[in-house]
């Protein structure tokens, strides 16, 4: 009998592996001779704990066959068949996928309670199912199997209408057992920007959605899905085909919910922007491909004579945060931080960054002084397509930001002035939903166009706006954009207010009580919150200055020109930004997965422009120079903003 890998369980749990183990041995037997095989329990051990596998090299996984069971069912696999030629996930993988899909209760007993046990044998492991298993094991080793694409498959057996599926595993990164952790290096962090022409005119993309080898099924599946168990479709929304998943992660005693979605105009293209999306907020949560390997004081590192970003400049939190929340420990320049590598696109040279500030979510909770969000995270097919989408992210919420807190009044866009029939036709269907589609020309201290969009309920009832913003070298596409962010969420804004009524009638009376993320934009569909927007739409029924078409705002040359090559867009961007005083660093988040894929992640930071945050006391934005300073320099007030001319009411960003 050929020797098998040792069953890994106790108890009642360890006498149904052996069982199982002895009843596949003698079914495969039917099939010539048996493979060995890895049979072990899902659900009795953390996988995810220090110590649950072996580090270093995986086994060879074409020696043993791996079978995990659980409850009624058993999971075959991976068998390495894969046409990708990146890593190939091994049996621990196929563990702490299934672990990081379960639900809350299973996963807090695995991972901060006392276990799990087995109540008894299990009672679906029988010789009949044993067959059928048997029947899989034999077929796939003998090389007949679906062809899952870049990963491989891992096939479900209900064991008790032996009903069979099959989905992909994505290797995880971090198994200790196969994932390759890169060194954090300065010379690994050097970035060359090379040429990247368009894929076609008028986009800013090097290579169209639709090429990208980007199935749902490998992310969002329920045994294995990297990015949660299952992606809906938002049926209910009449203005663009939503899709919104969901994936865990845990941040000491907080397993965190992170979701992640698409909204375009056909469910398909939504899953495909849902899953680049979700990968992108996977991988800039925390490092997976390099750790950090740097740790040590600002003051330290600059004594060595490293560049190193000082984190006062991007915001910190008040005194009074501090002294609120003294599990938060205030940053100092003596305080050792664990750091990893950017990239100064100013200075052509590596440079520190502290962790927590492009991995917003990073382990080691003692080590956050600040909570970062996504805000400048983006992906693309090359590397100056994510830095480029990147940047535009942080110069949008920095002028979203200068203009909420500011109060600053901006020209009004005509979209009807716009040169996209698909603008012009949504714009027209929110009217028909009972919003006001209205744009603002928010560009502050840089030439590149960024738009706020909001939808108005101009009878000032429930649901009463939403906000959203894009940004981006064509103005039509940034106002698209805006356009797609409102849309998706207006339709459905009534019924959200009403569900939550009490609650967000509560933050209007204390702003203390805007805790999250979703919480900023859901407080502004009670109607007596609109006033604190007065500033930007005017008050209802009040005279308004006549909305400018784009060829008014946009055709003076004062937008930077378009190139064919995204890196000329982006060098023009960078030049410009850098040009008002600031720096533009890179820090490389790409996955593993990602780079199979031909995809690349960034955190693009500039240190200085305003950071968002969501939470009422933790307004960084509130404290920094440049909120009392950037609208007069671009002449859209006298002078600096005093305290009391702030608009001191939570941003109403989504």
């Amino acid at each position: 009998m050929p020797v098998e890998t040792p069953v890994r369980a106790a108890g009642p749990a360890q006498e149904s592996a052996r069982l199982l183990t002895e009843l596949l041995h003698d079914a495969l037997s039917r099939h010539g001779t048996p493979p060995p095989l890895d049979v072990a329990p899902l659900g009795v051990r953390d996988a995810f704990a220090p110590g649950a596998a072996p580090a270093g090299p995986a086994p060879d996984t074409t020696a043993a066959v791996p079978v995990r069971f659980y409850g009624r069912h058993a999971v075959v696999g991976p068998f390495t068949t894969a046409r990708g030629s990146g890593p190939q996930p091994c049996a621990h993988c196929l563990e702490r996928r299934w672990q990081a899909v379960r639900s809350v209760a299973l996963r807090e007993a695995l991972e901060l309670g006392s276990g799990t046990r087995a109540a008894g044998e299990s009672p679906y492991i029988t010789p009949f199912a044993a067959h059928t298993l048997a029947g899989l094991v034999a077929a796939r080793t003998a090389g007949d199997g679906p062809d899952t694409g870049a990963f491989p498959a891992v096939h479900l057996v209900d064991l008790e209408t032996l009903t069979v599926r099959h989905y992909p595993l994505v290797p995880d990164p971090e198994c200790p057992r196969c994932g390759h952790i890169e060194p954090d290096t300065a010379e690994a962090a050097v970035l060359t920007l090379r040429p990247a022409p368009k894929a076609r005119p008028g986009t800013f993309r090097v290579r169209d959605i639709e090429t990208y080898e980007l199935p749902v099924e490998p992310y969002a599946n329920p045994v294995c899905g990297s990015l949660g168990p299952s992606v809906v479709q938002d049926v209910s929304s009449t203005s663009t085909s939503a899709t919104i998943g969901c994936f865990s992660m845990r941040s000491g005693e907080y397993l965190r919910e992170t979701y992640w979605g698409g909204h375009a105009d056909t469910f398909a293209e939504s899953m495909r922007i849902g899953v680049l999306e979700g990968l992108e907020r996977y991988a800039g949560m925390r490092s997976r491909a390099k750790r950090a390997q740097t740790r040590g004081s600002l003051d330290a590192l600059r004594d060595r004579g490293e560049r190193a970003l000082d984190p006062r400049v991007c915001g910190l939190y008040s005194d009074a945060f501090h002294r609120a929340n003294p599990h938060v420990p205030p940053f100092t320049p003596d305080r050792e931080i664990p750091w990893v590598h950017g990239y100064s696109l100013r200075d052509n040279h590596p440079v520190l960054v502290p962790e927590v500030l492009t991995y917003y979510h990073a382990p080691g909770l003692e080590n956050r002084f600040v909570q970062e969000s996504s805000n400048g995270c983006a992906s693309g097919g090359c590397l100056e397509e994510a830095v480029y989408f990147g940047l535009m992210e942080v110069i949008e919420r920095d002028a979203f930001l200068l203009t909420w807190y500011g109060r600053a009044a901006l020209p009004e866009i005509d979209p009807r002035t716009s040169r996209r029939p698909a603008t012009r036709q949504m714009v027209d269907r929110l009217e028909m939903y009972g919003y006001e589609a209205r744009f603002f020309d928010t560009r502050i201290s840089f030439p590149v166009p960024v738009v706020t969009g909001v939808a108005v309920r101009p009878d000032g009832g429930l649901g009463r706006m939403c906000f959203g913003a894009g940004a981006g070298l064509d103005p039509e596409a940034a106002l698209a954009g805006a356009l797609c962010e409102i849309a998706t969420d207006a339709v459905n804004l009534r019924r959200r207010t009403e569900r939550e009524l009490p609650r967000l009638r509560a933050m209007a009376d204390d702003f203390g009580r805007v805790e999250a993320l979703h919480d900023h934009p859901l407080a502004y569909g009670i109607p007596e919150m609109g006033s604190h927007a007065h500033f930007l739409i005017g008050e209802p029924g009040a005279p308004r200055p006549p909305a400018r078409s784009f060829a008014e705002l946009y055709g003076d040359g004062s937008v930077p020109p378009v190139s064919d090559d995204l890196r000329e867009d982006l060098a023009s961007c960078v030049d410009a930004v850098t040009a008002a005083g600031f720096d533009v660093i890179v820090v490389d988040q790409t996955m593993p997965e990602q780079r199979e894929l031909g995809l690349t992640t960034v955190s693009v930071i500039v240190p200085g422009l305003l950071p968002i945050d969501f939470g009422w006391t933790r307004q960084r934005a509130l404290d920094m120079p440049r909120l009392r300073t950037a609208l007069g320099a671009a002449g859209l007030r006298p002078g600096e903003l005093t305290d009391a001319e702030l608009n001191l009411a939570p941003h109403p960003f989504p």
